[in-house]
């Protein structure tokens, strides 16, 4: 690997953890920038989690006094939830064929892409029309934990839409258990990663070193910059990474 690779990694990594950081997205800029440098997608896919999760995890750990009840399920059901799930959603990514990963990776960016849009809108509409119990809560968990095991792109924004309209959960509120979940959704679907050799190393430390950095310095650059250039520049991003890999996968 030359220089320019390891710069290339470095770079997608500081802007995925700056986006996480900022607004979420972050597999927009690591998966596209691990495929560029020659990683065939589900190998993309499982290093990009994994170049991720330390930004994850000490998230999850910032936040960890603020734990509490969503919806009358405990973060421990949620948690147990989301890991087993995330381990099937993992697995089923190990035994998708890459060049099928290529025709599926389009669509779920697009529903990802959606959800960052009109996520947060469509769950303040839909809380104010539909009360929905803890069991429905725990169904709603283990399809993001599969989605979040098998892509993640987007996955932030899924919960926090989850959470407003099955729990309705302010923001604010859900925030740690939230962030608790992204993290061992991350760290289940590691364990498959790592065991059945889908991540390629030596993409994925310069990268990881380059996402720490980048959510340290957007998370201070966050307390100065307005939330809605923020917000576009991460929209015009993600869905110009969306129509670029429509075009890769179907020109």
């Amino acid at each position: 690997m030359d220089i320019a690779t390891i710069l290339l990694a470095v770079g997608g990594g500081f802007l995925g953890g700056a986006m996480n950081a900022l607004a979420g997205g972050g597999s927009f800029a690591t998966m596209p920038t691990l495929i560029a440098i020659g990683l065939p997608a589900t190998n993309a896919n499982a290093t990009s989690n994994f170049a991720l999760l330390p930004g994850a995890g000490a998230s999850a750990w910032t936040f960890r006094d603020e734990l509490g009840p969503i919806g009358g399920a405990r973060p421990r059901q949620l948690a147990a939830i989301t890991f087993a799930t995330a381990l099937i959603g993992s697995a089923l990514l190990v035994v998708t064929p890459t060049d099928v990963f290529d025709l599926i990776i389009p669509w779920m960016l697009l529903l990802a892409f959606l959800i960052l849009l009109v996520g947060k809108h469509a769950a303040a509409w839909l809380e104010q029309r539909v009360t929905i119990g803890r069991r429905s809560l725990f169904v709603a968990q283990g399809l993001l934990g599969v989605y979040g095991g098998y892509f993640g792109g987007g996955i932030g924004m899924m919960t926090t839409a989850t959470y407003g309209l099955l729990a309705g959960a302010h923001p604010r509120e859900m925030f740690a258990v939230r962030t608790l979940m992204l993290a061992i959704a991350n760290s289940a679907a590691a364990f498959i990663f790592i065991g059945f050799g889908m991540i390629r190393w030596w993409a994925c430390l310069p990268m990881l070193a380059g996402a720490l950095v980048g959510g340290w310095s957007a998370a201070a650059l966050g307390r100065r910059v307005p939330a809605t250039p923020i917000r576009i520049w991460t929209l015009l991003w993600t869905a110009t990474v969306t129509i670029a890999f429509f075009v890769r996968a179907y020109r």
